[in-house]
């Protein structure tokens, strides 16, 4: 046989491997009857955040990469066929949002700005990626929890949260305040929202009450099942979530809570505790109307899932969280699971997104892809 082709079949065997990985992946993860999932994009690079211009481009951070891209689907299929490079030679830029046609993308110490991003992605000159300006500089630069996940409210300022540099700590937000906290930058300043924050990586704004929902990852070595990871609501800015003194809604850290007679702040429990070790990162509120009724203006997250559990991982898939019509929590229920099989995670998902077109995308640093979710009955 000549060599060409023995190369040749040697090529596709290969392909088919692992167009079959591939399928049998996709195929293991369970979601409620009437939704569908697919992939709407794969050889990623540990995509993390997600946004979307006016004119239908996705934009993606990067956890373990070095650039932003920009992912199209012209042909209206469900998978994005085009990947623009938007901004490269960069530090953990995991964070992404679009607001008024503007890009805004994190590292780990700053936050950039591309104005009119839809004007360079149309254009028919792209040789050069589009100018970008410093938007936030001199945010804290240590890497543990450092991540930043970035989103506009409804006042039109930008919301980002600043994790503290430890497992369990006190020294890092005593001497600077922007740690264990979440901020929006408001008239060139860092303005807390909410303090007692050990790592949130996910927030969005419910679309009735306006009020600020987001996740919270509990401290690790108290044991496999505790404490909890949250979910919490600001319902007066500037409130103190309880960290490093008190975790979930009844768990008094052991080597702080001896501290917290002397604290001058009203702990703020959370409304939904979800899960020892799960590690939520993305929320999203539902707010469109292709899905049932069920899901409107209430909670999709994202638990990426546990790293330190030695009996029972936990984690590892996307829930639905039922909110009342005062934006209070009913109940959580699994929406998609199948990450994790017997104890082996194949894919960790990490930021959902809630499309123009009422689909959701979901991203997944380990397996490199964005799922692209849609309700078909």
């Amino acid at each position: 046989m000549h060599m060409n082709k023995k190369r040749n079949y040697l090529l596709i065997f290969l392909l088919g491997i692992t167009l079959n990985l591939h399928s049998t992946s996709i195929d293991s993860l369970d979601i409620p009857q009437g939704f569908e999932i697919s992939i709407y994009a794969d050889n990623l690079e540990s995509p993390r955040q997600i946004a979307e211009t006016d004119k239908g481009f996705i934009i993606v951070g990067s956890k373990n990469g070095k650039n932003v891209n920009a992912l199209f689907d012209s042909n209206k299929d469900g998978v994005a066929e085009k990947k623009i490079l938007i901004a490269q030679g960069l530090q953990n830029p995991t964070g992404v949002v679009v607001h008024k046609g503007d890009l805004y993308f994190s590292e780990i110490d700053k936050v950039w700005l591309i104005r009119n991003i839809d004007q360079w992605l149309t254009s028919n000159n792209r040789d050069d990626l589009p100018k970008k300006e410093i938007y936030i500089s001199g945010l804290p630069s240590e890497t543990w929890h450092g991540y930043k996940y970035l989103g506009f409210g409804p006042d039109d300022n930008l919301y980002i949260p600043i994790g503290v540099p430890c497992n369990i700590c006190l020294e890092p937000q005593t001497k600077d305040k922007r740690f264990a906290a979440i901020h929006k930058y408001k008239n060139g300043q860092l303005v807390t929202v909410a303090s007692g924050v050990r790592n949130s990586v996910g927030f969005d704004w419910h679309p009735k009450n306006k009020k600020l929902y987001f996740s919270d990852n509990g401290r690790d070595w108290l044991g496999d099942n505790s404490p909890s990871c949250e979910l919490n609501v600001v319902e007066k800015e500037g409130s103190f979530f309880g960290y490093p003194y008190k975790h979930a809604k009844n768990i008094i850290d052991p080597e702080f809570g001896n501290l917290i007679s002397d604290i001058d702040e009203k702990f703020v429990d959370p409304i939904a505790e979800l899960g020892p070790h799960v590690a939520p990162l993305g929320i999203a509120f539902y707010d469109k109307n292709e899905f049932p009724e069920k899901y409107k203006n209430s909670l999709f997250i994202a638990l990426h899932g546990s790293w330190n559990k030695y009996n029972g991982k936990s984690g590892y898939k996307v829930i639905f969280v039922k909110l009342d019509s005062n934006g209070d929590f009913l109940s959580q229920e699994d929406f998609i699971t199948g990450w994790l099989q017997n104890e082996k995670d194949w894919g960790r998902p990490v930021s959902p997104f809630i499309m123009s077109d009422g689909s959701m995308l979901i991203s997944d640093d380990k397996y490199d892809a964005i799922y692209r979710v849609k309700y078909k009955s």
